[in-house]
C-alpha cells in the first residue's frame, strides 16, 4: 500500500516515536560502551583506530571524543529512566506487554504497515526491541503524571476550535487491489474475475505489491486524494462491489475492487472528544515531564561522572 499513497500522516501519538533524539542517544552510548569494551581488549593505550599521512588517531581520542559529545546526555536519560521505573515500583504502576504491543500496532498503521515500519526502524538506527522498552517507559510516565495533569472543557473546546480542519473527515473508500507489471496479465486476471474466480486468491497468486497481496491485496479506507491520481479517480467513481478494468499508474497496472465507501463528514465537536482529551494530554505530558522529574530526582542519590556539573 506505500508505494501508493503520495502522502501518509505520521503523526506520532507513542510521543513522536518516543523522541528519536532519545533512541539516536540510547543507541550511541550503546556504540560508546562497545567501542570502549572492544577497544580496551584489542589494543594498548597508544594504539591506532585510524591515521592520516601516518598520524594516528588513538583509542582514546576516539573514546573521549564520543564520550564528551554524547555521554553525559544520554547517562542523564538513563538516570530519568530508573527513576521512573522506580516510582513505578512504588506505586505498583504497571504496563502490560499487549498494551505496548497496541501502542506499536498503532506506530505499524500510521507509518503505513509492517514493511514501512521496520524501514523506519533502520533509518532511526533502532530495533523493535529498544522501541518496545521506550515505548514502556513512555507508558509508565503517562501513568504516573496522570494524576497531576488536569484538562477542562474549555481547553478541549478551544482546541477542537483551532483545528476543526484536522476533525473533518473526507471521503473515504475501502478498496483492494491487484498489481501486475504488464498489461496482458492485467487483462488475463481481469477476465478469471469476470468468469467468477476470488479476487482475494488472484492477489495473493499474482499481485505484486508485497505490502498487500497476503492479505488478498487489501488496502483498507483511505481518504480521497491519497493514493496516486489515476487509481484515485477510478476507486472513487467505482460502485461498491463492482471490479475495475485495469488501471494504468506508474507502478503497473491495477486491478481495483471496491469494497465500500464512506461520505465526506463535518468536524463534530461531541464526536472527537475523546481524541481531543488524548491529545491535549500527551501534550501535558511532555510539557510536564521535566519539571516532574527534577522534583523526583531530590529523593535519589544520583551521581553521574560524566555530568558537566561533575
Amino acid at each position: 500500500m506505500q508505494k501508493l499513497q503520495q502522502t501518509r500522516k505520521d503523526e506520532g501519538k507513542v510521543m513522536a516515536w518516543i523522541k528519536k533524539n532519545k533512541l539516536l542517544s540510547a543507541l550511541l552510548l550503546a556504540f560508546i560502551i562497545a567501542a570502549g569494551v572492544f577497544l580496551t581488549f584489542t589494543l594498548n593505550q597508544d594504539d591506532a583506530v585510524a591515521s592520516i599521512n601516518g598520524e594516528k588517531i588513538t583509542k582514546d581520542e576516539l573514546y573521549t571524543k564520543l564520550v564528551k559529545q554524547y555521554g553525559s546526555g544520554t547517562v542523564d536519560q538513563m538516570i530519568n529512566d530508573k527513576i521512573v521505573e522506580a516510582e513505578a515500583e512504588k506505586k505498583k504502576i504497571t504496563v502490560s506487554n499487549s498494551t505496548i504491543s497496541s501502542e506499536i500496532d498503532k506506530l505499524k498503521e500510521q507509518y503505513g504497515g509492517e514493511d514501512a515500519f521496520k524501514q523506519a526502524l533502520v533509518n532511526n538506527n533502532t530495533t523493535l526491541t529498544a522501541l518496545k522498552n521506550d515505548v514502556k517507559n513512555y507508558l509508565l510516565i503517562k501513568k504516573l503524571l496522570e494524576p497531576e495533569i488536569k484538562i477542562t472543557e474549555d481547553e478541549m473546546k478551544t482546541y477542537f476550535e483551532e483545528n476543526k480542519g484536522s476533525f473533518a473527515t473526507a471521503e473515504q473508500v475501502k478498496a483492494s487491489h491487484i498489481l501486475v507489471a504488464d498489461e496482458k496479465t492485467a487483462k488475463e486476471i481481469k477476465q478469471k474475475l469476470d468468469n467468477g474466480e476470488d479476487f482475494a486468491t488472484l492477489a495473493k497468486k499474482y499481485s505484486t505489491d508485497e505490502s498487500t497481496k497476503d492479505k488478498g491485496g487489501e488496502l483498507g479506507y483511505f481518504a480521497k486524494g491519497t493514493m496516486v491520481t489515476e487509481f484515485d479517480n477510478v476507486a472513487f467513481t467505482l460502485p461498491v462491489n463492482k471490479i475495475s478494468d485495469p488501471v494504468k499508474t506508474e507502478y503497473g497496472y491495477h486491478i481495483i475492487k471496491v469494497e465500500d465507501k464512506k461520505a465526506a463528514q463535518a468536524a463534530n465537536y461531541e464526536a472527537s472528544k475523546a481524541e481531543i482529551k488524548e491529545t491535549l494530554f500527551d501534550q501535558k505530558v511532555d510539557a510536564e515531564y521535566q519539571t516532574w522529574i527534577d522534583s523526583k530526582k531530590k529523593n535519589y542519590d544520583i551521581e553521574n561522572t560524566l555530568s558537566s556539573d561533575a
